[in-house]
C-alpha cells in the first residue's frame, strides 16, 4: 500500500508523524517503510488507509472488509512490487502492546498525539548552524514516574543521503565534521522561539557511549552562580553512519519545568564564512548611511538644543584597534560601529549577540556593514576620530600637539638699590608689583638708566636650601662683628630673568 503512494501522499504521511518531508521519492518511501516496520500503532495504519482510500477507492462502492490477519512483512518490503496487485489492508488487534521505537515518541508513551493541533515549540535560529534536515521535531519530555531522575529514549536511522552528506563533509577540527547531527533542548514554551536551555542533571547517551555536554563557566563575582553555555550537542562521532538504527537516551532531572528536545542535521559554519556572507548581502550603500546621518542631526523644532555634529570613533570598542569592517545592527540608534571580524569571532566562542556600544541585542541577521564609514576609513589614515556634520559631510579630528612641559609662570624680579640706598619695588615679568610701569624691557645682565640690572630669585628652590643660606648669612654677620666689615658677597643666582618653574 505504501509503495503505491505518490510523493504528496508520502509527504502527508511523514508530516502526520512529525518526520522530515524533504528528499527524493525513494527516500520518502524508505522513510515511510521504516515507520511501518518500527511503529505499528493503529493511528498510523488508519492514516495510511485513509490516504489510500482517498486516492484509489471507488466512489460507488465501499471497500470490502478484510479478515483479521497479522501484518505480512513482504507487503512492506521495498523490492516487493507487482503490477496490478491489490495491496492488502493491514488490521491490528486492540490488545497489542506497541513498542516505543521511533523518534516521534521520545517521551516513551508510544502514542500519536490527538488530532487537536497544538502550537509547536520553536527554537531560535542559530547563525553558525545551517539546518539541512529535521530528524525529530521538538518533542516534550514527559516524566514516567515520580522519580527526580528520568530517562527518555529515542531510536532513529539516517537515510543514505544523510550518511553521504556527513561522510563527504570537510573537517572543521580533527574528528569534527562540518555536517553534524545535533541535539537541541529548550523550554516547552510555544509563545515564541526558544533559546537552548538544558534541564538539571542532563546526560546524553548515544548507543553505548555517553556524549560530552558543555560544562559551567566559572564565575568571578562573589555570590553569582556559574552559568552553563547551552548549545547544540554534537552526536555525530558516536553514531552509526549506516542504515543501522541509533539509540539516544536523554537523562534529565524532573524538577517541575517542562523541556522539549529536537534532532537536526546541520552544517556548522565558521566566523570567516559568516563574515563573507555579511560582506555579500549586508553592505549598506554610502548614500543611505549619509541620509541616516542627516536624519540623526536634523533640527527638531520642539527641542531647545540644536545638534550641529556628532563624533564617531574609528577605534573598535571591542579590541581598541582601528576598525577594518565597520558594522552595527540596524536596530541600534547610534552611528558608532564595531569591527565585524572580532564580533563574529567572539560570538563563535561564546554566543551572546549583544551590541558592545549600547548593550542591546544585535543578532546576525540584523547586522549591516556601514558603507560610508568603510569609505572614510580608506580615505582617512591619520585620524582616529571623525565628526559628522549636519549636511552629511565629515571632517577628521586629529589629536592636538602636546604643549611644552614648562608652563608659563610669573617671574619675580627684585629691584636693585638706588643711589640713596632705597630698594625699588619688585616687579613681575617686567611690571611693577605696586602698579608702576617698568621703564623698559628687562635685559639679563643689562643696565637701566645707569643702574645695574635686577637680580632674579628662583622661587622653585625648596625651603632646605633657603634655610642653609640663612645660616650662612648669620655666620657671615658674626664674622663681620668680630673681624670687621667684609666685602659684600655676590648673589649666587644668575643674573637675568629665569622661569619660576
Amino acid at each position: 500500500m505504501v509503495m503505491s503512494f505518490r510523493v504528496s501522499d508520502l509527504q502527508m504521511l511523514l508530516g502526520f508523524v512529525g518526520r522530515s518531508k524533504s528528499g527524493l521519492k525513494h527516500e520518502l518511501v524508505t522513510r515511510a517503510l521504516q515507520l511501518v516496520q518500527f511503529d505499528c500503532s493503529p493511528e498510523l495504519f488508519k492514516k495510511i488507509k485513509e490516504l489510500y482510500e482517498t486516492r484509489y477507492a471507488k466512489k460507488s462502492a465501499e471497500p470490502v472488509p478484510q479478515p483479521h490477519r497479522p501484518l505480512d512483512p513482504l507487503a512492506m518490503h521495498p523490492t516487493y512490487e507487482r503490477a496490478g496487485a491489490v495491496p492488502r489492508t493491514p488490521l491490528t488487534g486492540p490488545n497489542i502492546d506497541y513498542p516505543v521505537l521511533y523518534g516521534k515518541y521520545l517521551n516513551g508513551l508510544g502514542r500519536l498525539p490527538a488530532k487537536t493541533l497544538k502550537p509547536e515549540v520553536r527554537l531560535v535560529k542559530l547563525p553558525f548552524f545551517n539546518m539541512l534536515d529535521e530528524l525529530l521535531k521538538p518533542t516534550e519530555l514527559v516524566p514516567q514516574n515520580n522519580e527526580k531522575l528520568q530517562e527518555s529514549p529515542c531510536i532513529f536511522a539516517l537515510t543514505p543521503r544523510q550518511v553521504e552528506l556527513i561522510r563527504n563533509s570537510r573537517e572543521l577540527q580533527p574528528g569534527i565534521k562540518a555536517v553534524q547531527v545535533v541535539l537541541r533542548i529548550c523550554y516547552s514554551d510555544t509563545s515564541g522561539p526558544q533559546e537552548d536551555q538544558y534541564p538539571p542533571n542532563i546526560a546524553v547517551k548515544v548507543n553505548h557511549s555517553y556524549c560530552s555536554v558543555p560544562g559551567y563557566y566559572p564565575s568571578n563575582k562573589p555570590g553569582v552562580e556559574p552559568k552553563r553555555p547551552c548549545r547544540p550537542i554534537n552526536l555525530t562521532h558516536l553514531m552509526y553512519l549506516s542504515s543501522a538504527t541509533n539509540r539516544i537516551t536523554v537523562t534529565w532531572g524532573n524538577y517541575g519545568k517542562s523541556y522539549s528536545v529536537a534532532l537536526y542535521l546541520v552544517r556548522q559554519l565558521t566566523s570567516s564564512e559568516l563574515l563573507q556572507r555579511l560582506k555579500t548581502i549586508g553592505v549598506k550603500h554610502p548614500e543611505l548611511c549619509k541620509a541616516l546621518v542627516k536624519e540623526k542631526l536634523r533640527l527638531d523644532p520642539d527641542s531647545e538644543i540644536a545638534t550641529t555634529g556628532v563624533r564617531v570613533s574609528l577605534i573598535c570598542p571591542l579590541v581598541k584597534m582601528r576598525l577594518s569592517v565597520p558594522c552595527r545592527a540596524e536596530t541600534c540608534a547610534h552611528l558608532q560601529c564595531f569591527d565585524a571580524v572580532f564580533y563574529l569571532q567572539m560570538n563563535e566562542k561564546k554566543p551572546t549577540w549583544m551590541c558592545p556600544v549600547c548593550d542591546k541585542p544585535a543578532p546576525y541577521d540584523q547586522l549591516i556593514i556601514d558603507g560610508l564609514l568603510s569609505k572614510i576609513l580608506s580615505e582617512c589614515k591619520d585620524a582616529d576620530e571623525i565628526e559628522f556634520l549636519v549636511d552629511g559631510s565629515w571632517c577628521p579630528i586629529r589629536a592636538e600637539r602636546e604643549h611644552s612641559c614648562s608652563p608659563q609662570c610669573p617671574v619675580l624680579v627684585l629691584g636693585a638699590s638706588d643711589a640713596n640706598g632705597l630698594l625699588s619695588p619688585p616687579s613681575v615679568n617686567g611690571s611693577s608689583v605696586l602698579g608702576g610701569v617698568s621703564s623698559g624691557p628687562g635685559v639679563a645682565g643689562g643696565i637701566e638708566n645707569g643702574k645695574p640690572g635686577a637680580d632674579v630669585v628662583d622661587l622653585t628652590l625648596d625651603s632646605s636650601s633657603s634655610s642653609e643660606e640663612e645660616e650662612e648669612e648669620e655666620e657671615d654677620e658674626e664674622d663681620e662683628d668680630e673681624e670687621g666689615p667684609r666685602p659684600k658677597r655676590r648673589c649666587p643666582f644668575q643674573k637675568g630673568l629665569v622661569s619660576a618653574c
